[in-house]
């Protein structure tokens, strides 16, 4: 019901902006004109000095009477009075028409609108191709950082519940911290499995390893422990959105065409993951921990060895230490 009336809203509120004409836009520009001429606040009829219900005899007696003062041929020298005369004509014009009357009536009664739809500053202000491209490159860059804190806080919000399911796997529901470390399996949800043996899993899990302390490590399969806290989740960064990177990967790849030149040698990476989309999720150690499991153990390379974890943004890495 809720979306139904917001649709309707919006409805009626595009259905009112497209009503305004052609017609309505000339009185719009007139009445800033004016304003911007005479004094704020001044109306079609105070500058006719009649009031808004006179006849249409007394607004052209009005209009002559104001002419002749107006006149550029009296006003010699004067900055504006060709435009300015010019103007009345128009105002003029306006009020002694039925239908221009009652239409600048409307806006006179209910006040001119804020917003005059987009065909009015589109015809007023008519940007060209680079200035479209410009905007489009602040709205997409812009986009893709609130996807990045999107998915920072996302990751934030499943990092403190994997914290919280490995404590409480480890010490009970009094979660009451052991005096040594702890290595637990910590289910993350999914539909069920099979595991290496064929027994059933539910949904994917992973090991962890949880400390006295409440430090909890991620059980690699090469034997490493990779803390899990809030590090591991890569915060958004402006750099990292698609246009900066853009410019900063042609800037670094030309940089390193002129160092090849020179014979210097120039060593690939990026620091602190800064090459990640932040379009997806920013666990890479827990994704490739869980694509390993789903796999059905560790991914081997094509001479028999294990192949590294991928590690583009994330927690603190030791050595596997001797369970007690």
């Amino acid at each position: 019901m809720r979306y139904f009336l917001f649709f309707s809203i919006l409805a009626l509120f595009a259905g009112v902006v497209h009503a305004w004409t052609k017609e309505d836009h000339e009185i719009f520009d007139l009445v800033s004109a004016v304003e911007a001429a005479e004094g704020k606040g001044t109306t079609f009829y105070s500058w006719l000095e009649v009031s808004p219900s006179a006849p249409m005899a007394e607004i052209g007696r009005a209009y002559r009477k104001k002419s002749m003062l107006l006149h550029p041929d009296k006003n010699p020298g004067i900055k504006g009075a060709q435009e300015r005369f010019a103007r009345l004509g128009v105002v003029a014009s306006i009020l002694r028409s039925q239908e221009g009357r009652e239409r600048y009536d409307f806006f006179y009664k209910n006040g001119v609108p804020r917003w005059r739809g987009t065909g009015y500053y589109y015809s007023r202000f008519r940007p060209g191709l680079g200035t479209v491209l410009v905007f489009l490159i602040f709205l997409t860059t812009g986009l893709h950082y609130v996807v990045q804190r999107m998915n920072y806080k996302r990751d934030l919000a499943r990092i403190e519940q994997i914290i919280g399911k490995a404590k409480l796997t480890a010490w009970g529901p009094k979660m009451i911290p052991l005096g040594s470390q702890r290595k637990v399996k910590v289910n993350l949800g999914g539909s069920p499995r099979l595991d290496e043996d064929g027994n059933v899993l539910m949904g994917r899990s992973i090991d962890v390893v949880v400390e006295s302390n409440g430090d909890v490590f991620m059980l690699e399969g090469d034997g490493e422990q990779t803390h899990i806290n809030a590090n591991t989740a890569t915060p958004p960064s402006l750099r990292r959105t698609w246009f900066i990177g853009l410019v900063h990967t042609l800037v670094c790849k030309v940089f390193r065409e002129e160092a090849q030149g020179n014979g210097v040698t120039l060593v690939e990476g990026s620091e602190d993951g800064e090459t990640a989309t932040g379009t997806d999720s920013d666990l890479p150690e827990l994704e490739h921990h869980l694509d390993q499991e789903q796999n059905g153990g560790d991914m081997k390379s094509g001479n028999g060895k294990a192949a590294p974890a991928a590690m583009k943004a994330g927690g603190r890495r030791r050595k596997a230490v001797r369970k007690r």
